[in-house]
């Protein structure tokens, strides 16, 4: 009998693989099924948990407003608190999205000149200064200087602070020592994340630093598109910030289109609308891995786009003016140009909250609690209908709007316009605990130590296979001479 001369250790192996290829062996890997890498069971192992998303809340708060190139001043405190709705606790955001127009004056030398961070860095030394006054250390907002660039580096908190959570990543530059670096982002309850300018066009990103501590924000990339005079000068035009939170992709795009009420005026913004999403990318780089990060603002899982549209009224002036004294706005907004794009033109698939406020555009320069122009004229004066043309949209799911206002803010010619979101956020579990066993290339799995301890007793495939592996020599050598 060819199994006379078997050694007792080779007999039990014998029976015992007999008995296992009756059954499913989950160890033959003659024929391995198909298997989505998202199975929660892969050939034949199954997994302790299964991989998770976690869906989280966070409040963003977007804001925009034409300051009409006046540079900020200390006394814009009292503005700036009705503007960012810090007076009620409870509205307080997880992140500040703020975009300006006009923060230098569109004259022709401001706007072929090179580009100087002078004006956007007042206004974050200011912003950080107020978000941070009531929370954590003024004095040491760090002094944040934009860079021209599309690629940068982020390099406000120390390494030993941030861990990894940015890497290169925002365009952003820090010119204070560093010591007093670390120590502002120690002290501050609110970072600078993102600031982008582009002549006018100016976006600011804010975001609380327990967020930065809980998760991952990376990714974070810029992009301008100046669609101005002649096409291409930044007069007019936007700036986009992209940015991943969690497992969520945001785009924030702060705009300025082109201006006028004369009829195919709208042209020219519809126009500048679909140069915007036509040139604005995000291109991928080295350190952006194996994450497929979103190219152009259409990827995004949610999007805001905000800012001086521009959008005027299909009305007479002085019909306009009395439904504003009445206070009508449903009735107003009928006439609304941009409530067409919003049905079926360039914005069509967005949402924008509702009107429930007077036109923001355009009060007078020497009274600011009235509007421009109108009967009788006023010399000096230019005559305007008054229009909304500070907005604020959003497209994708996951977001509700919370609020939508104007401030009362008499600094320029604009009111300034805010809203706030409540918007998900996906967090994928990082406590998975597979217990599939690592293969070597024959098949067999790798058993660990304390798998050993726990399986002490149970005879198994492997346990047979490394019993026969650590035999002597002399008891191998017999065995094979009996096969």
């Amino acid at each position: 009998m060819a199994y006379k001369n078997e050694s007792p250790r080779r007999k039990r192996f014998r029976r015992w693989f007999t008995r296992k290829k009756k059954k499913a062996d989950p160890f033959d890997l003659g024929e391995l099924p198909d298997v989505d890498e998202d199975d929660d069971n892969i050939g034949g192992w199954s997994m302790e948990m299964d991989p998770c998303i976690s869906t989280n809340e966070l409040r963003v708060f977007v804001g925009t407003w034409n300051v009409a190139g006046r540079s900020p001043v200390d006394s814009l405190a009292v503005d700036l608190d009705e503007w960012l709705n810090l007076k009620e606790t409870g509205h307080t955001a997880d992140i500040y999205v703020l975009g300006f127009q006009e923060i230098v004056p569109l004259k022709p030398q401001t706007i072929i000149a090179r580009e100087k961070a002078t004006e956007a860095t007042n206004w974050n030394v200011l912003i950080g200064k107020f978000l941070n006054g009531k929370y954590g250390c003024p004095w040491l907002t760090p002094v944040i200087n934009p860079i021209n660039s599309d690629d940068y580096k982020y390099s406000e908190i120390p390494e030993s602070e941030s861990g990894t959570l940015f890497g290169s990543q925002s365009s952003t530059q820090m010119r204070k020592p560093r010591s007093q670096t670390a120590e502002s982002y120690r002290c501050s309850r609110y970072n600078l994340v993102a600031s982008k300018k582009m002549v006018g066009v100016f976006m600011s990103v804010w975001i609380r630093r327990e967020l930065l501590n809980t998760y991952g924000i990376s990714h974070v990339k810029v992009c301008s598109v100046a669609c101005g005079i002649m096409g291409y000068l930044g007069n007019k035009g936007s700036v986009s910030v992209s940015m991943s939170i969690g497992g969520t992709n945001f785009c924030f795009i702060a705009a300025h289109l082109a201006s006028g009420e004369k009829k195919g005026d709208e042209g020219k913004r519809n126009y500048q609308v679909s140069e915007i999403f036509r040139r604005t990318t995000f291109p991928r780089l080295p350190r952006d891995g194996s994450y497929t990060v979103p190219l152009t603002i259409l990827g995004h899982d949610r999007i805001f786009w905000f800012g001086d549209l521009n959008y005027r009224l299909y009305l007479e002036d002085n019909l306009a003016r009395e439904l504003i004294r009445k206070q009508d706005w449903s009735a107003l907004k009928k006439f609304d140009q941009l409530q067409k794009e919003l049905e079926d033109g360039v914005f069509q698939g967005w949402k924008e909250g509702s009107l429930e406020f007077p036109p923001t555009y355009k009060y007078s320069s020497t009274n600011g609690n009235r509007y421009s122009g109108g009967l009788p004229s006023r010399a000096g004066e230019k005559q305007r209908t008054p229009a909304w043309c500070d907005r604020i949209l959003w497209y994708g799911k996951g977001v509700k709007q919370l609020s939508y206002f104007r401030s009362e803010s008499k600094f320029s010619d604009h009111r300034p316009v805010s809203a706030i979101f409540s918007t998900q956020i996906e967090v994928k579990c990082a406590n998975l605990r597979p217990v599939i066993p690592a293969l070597v290339p024959g098949g067999i799995p790798i058993r660990t130590g304390q798998e050993k301890a726990d399986d002490k007793g149970t005879t198994t495939l492997t346990s047979l296979i490394e019993m026969d592996a650590a035999a002597p020599p002399t008891n191998r050598q017999t065995n094979k001479s009996n096969r």
